[in-house]
């Protein structure tokens, strides 16, 4: 159902950090314009951690509204608490979200038995497609192949997002299910899409968006040698966006294009200068200054 490139969008604050709505609109138009196959606001890489719900609900609103239908809008609306899960999710789906995108909880560090618990009450209370999010450098925890093919079999659980860094975590998912992957590590969409994902929700796309999406339609086409091209030509840029944390770097490659001001919510900071001269030799003929 989710196929391609999907950027894991940033959510830009002006200077008095309160969400900056006219450029999440470039945000969204940019995308629009350049190719992007889904939009994942308020992920990771929106900084929903530091949103208030309100904040985080008029966010997923906006681009829902914004992108009207365009490609799909697959909203974050994760979190530790079930219940506060399953009220973003079930908002996400009024306003007109294709699907939600649920980080597996963080800090309880529940067991499997506790996982399965968790977005089987999700996926039941509302009734929208769901895609997992793995992602146990974030949360302190692990999915295993198993969970998630258990929880495959749950109708509206159609996807993964998987950013563990393992492309046999990818193989042994597919082995033991027909559940939809979508890689979570922009330098292994290439290998996750040969081995069967579907595609990526990008970090890079943020700022190279027609370039992230033209390696997923290669690969995902079969014509390997184009894509393998555009993997390697991008390689520099999917690790420098990581030379801090996430999104530190995205944001001041954004702001260096002039489509947002590059402000982050403590405990975030923007990235040192030393970080800086080191981010800009590698963006150089990759993104659009």
């Amino acid at each position: 159902m989710f196929k391609g490139s999907f950027v894991a969008l940033v959510t830009p604050f002006r200077a008095d950090l309160e969400v900056d709505f006219e450029a999440l609109g470039r945000l969204v138009d940019f995308h629009l314009d350049q190719g992007t196959n889904g939009i994942v606001p308020c992920g990771c890489t929106g900084e929903a951690a530091t949103l208030s719900h309100e904040e985080q609900k008029a966010a997923i609103r906006f681009v829902a509204e914004r992108v009207d239908g365009r490609v799909p809008v697959v909203a974050g609306t994760g979190s530790n608490n079930t219940k506060e899960a399953i009220g973003l999710t079930a908002y996400a789906k009024e306003v007109g979200c294709d699907g939600a995108l649920l980080i597996t909880p963080y800090y309880n560090k529940p067991t499997p038995a506790g996982q399965l618990a968790h977005y089987r009450a999700v996926a039941e209370a509302v009734d929208m497609p769901i895609m997992l999010y793995n992602v146990p450098g974030r949360t302190g925890t692990k999915m295993t192949p198993e969970t998630i093919a258990e929880l495959a079999r749950t109708s509206n659980i159609v996807s993964i997002k998987e950013a563990c860094g393992s492309v046999d975590q990818v193989s042994q998912i597919l082995a033991q299910s027909d559940i939809s992957v979508i890689s979570g590590d922009d330098a292994l969409t290439l290998p996750m899409i040969a081995v069967g994902a579907s595609g990526v929700v990008s970090v890079a796309a943020n700022v190279a968006p027609a370039a992230v999406a033209a390696l997923c339609a290669a690969a995902l086409d079969g014509d390997y040698a184009a894509a393998r091209e555009t993997h390697y030509r991008l390689l520099p840029l999917f690790h420098g966006l990581f030379m801090e944390t996430n999104p530190m770097p995205v944001k001041a490659v954004l702001a260096r294009m002039g489509l947002i001001e590059n402000h982050l919510r403590l405990p975030l900071v923007p990235m040192t200068p030393e970080s800086s001269a080191r981010l800009d030799p590698i963006i150089q003929g990759l993104v659009k200054m």
